[in-house]
């Protein structure tokens, strides 16, 4: 999971600059890209966390 937040990021902003992203009703899709990202880490990290004896 951490790694998919990793990865989220720096592709959504590659795609942001290469015009691929778009707006979704006002909200720039990068922003949701970022939030998924970011949440997709710390989801991550918290079930990391459980994983420890």
């Amino acid at each position: 999971m951490q790694i998919v937040g990793l990865v989220a990021l720096p592709v959504g902003m590659l795609m942001e600059l290469t015009g691929q992203l778009g707006r979704a009703g006002g909200l720039s899709q990068l922003l949701i890209v970022m939030v998924f990202g970011f949440a997709a880490f710390y989801l991550g990290r918290v079930l990391e966390g459980y994983a420890q004896p």
